[in-house]
C-alpha cells in the first residue's frame, strides 16, 4: 500500500516526496523500491507533528510542505495539485481539500468531519456533527436544502507556517471534536480549502483493505 500511495504522490507536481515513519519495517519497504524515507520520534501526537520533524530532518530547502496519509491508496495526483494550487496565493497559511456531501449516511457520520467556509473558501469551522444546523426542516431532507461539504485528510502548510503550528497547545475545541485542526482556526491561522470530486478512504481495517481490493 506504501507503494501505491507513494507512486500515486510522484505523478503529482511535488518535487520531492519522502515517507516520514517511525517504523523500521516501512522504511525497508519504502528503501526496497528505491524510495526515499526519513525515520522520525514514535511520539508524535499527529501527521502535523511527524511533517515538521522530516522537514527539519530532511534538508532540502523548501516554501511548502504537503502532507498525504500514507494508507490513502486512492489518492489523485491532481489533488496534491489542487493543494499546490492554493499556493499561488502568498496569502495562503495552509490548505486542504473538501468535497460535497452526497448523502444524508456521510452528513450524520461523526467519523466524516464536515466545514463550513466563508465567501473566501476558508474555512470557519470542521465538526464531526453536521454543520450548519437547518432549521425547521426534517434531517433527511437537509442535503435538498443545503449543500454540505466533508473534509478530505491533506494538509498543506507554508514552511513558516508549520512551524509555528507546532509549537501551540491542543484547544479547547480541537479536544471537544478530536480535530486538530481546530486548533489552529482557535489560535487566528486561516485554512484555505480547495473542492475536489474525487472519493478518498484510508485503509484502517481488515473491512476497508478488502474494499481497497475490490477497487483494483
Amino acid at each position: 500500500m506504501i507503494r501505491r500511495v507513494y507512486e500515486q504522490v510522484q505523478q503529482s507536481r511535488l518535487k520531492e516526496v519522502v515517507v516520514a515513519t517511525d517504523d523500521d519495517r516501512i522504511l525497508a519497504e519504502v528503501q526496497s523500491f528505491g524510495g526515499k524515507a526519513v525515520m522520525t520520534g514514535s511520539q508524535h501526537q499527529s501527521g502535523t507533528d511527524r511533517c515538521f520533524e522530516a522537514y527539519c530532518t530532511y534538508d532540502v530547502p523548501t516554501d511548502y510542505i504537503i502532507n498525504i496519509q500514507g494508507d490513502e491508496p486512492f489518492i489523485q495526483p491532481e489533488q496534491i495539485n489542487q493543494v499546490l494550487d492554493c499556493f499561488e496565493n502568498p496569502l495562503t497559511q495552509i490548505a486542504t481539500l473538501i468535497k460535497t456531501v452526497a448523502t444524508t449516511e456521510e452528513l450524520f457520520n461523526p467519523n466524516t468531519p464536515k466545514v463550513v467556509l466563508d465567501n473566501q473558501e476558508q474555512a470557519i469551522y470542521f465538526s464531526r456533527h453536521p454543520i450548519p444546523y437547518f432549521r425547521g426542516a426534517e434531517q433527511e431532507n437537509w442535503l435538498m436544502q443545503q449543500r454540505y461539504y466533508k473534509h478530505i485528510g491533506i494538509y498543506g502548510y507554508r514552511a513558516d507556517i508549520l512551524e509555528q503550528i507546532t509549537c501551540l497547545s491542543p484547544s479547547q475545541l480541537e479536544i471537544a471534536e478530536s480535530l486538530e485542526q481546530l486548533r489552529w482556526l482557535e489560535n487566528g491561522f486561516k485554512i484555505k480549502t480547495a473542492l475536489t470530486t474525487y472519493e478518498n478512504f484510508g485503509i484502517d481495517t481488515p473491512a476497508d483493505l478488502e474494499k481497497a481490493l475490490s477497487k483494483l
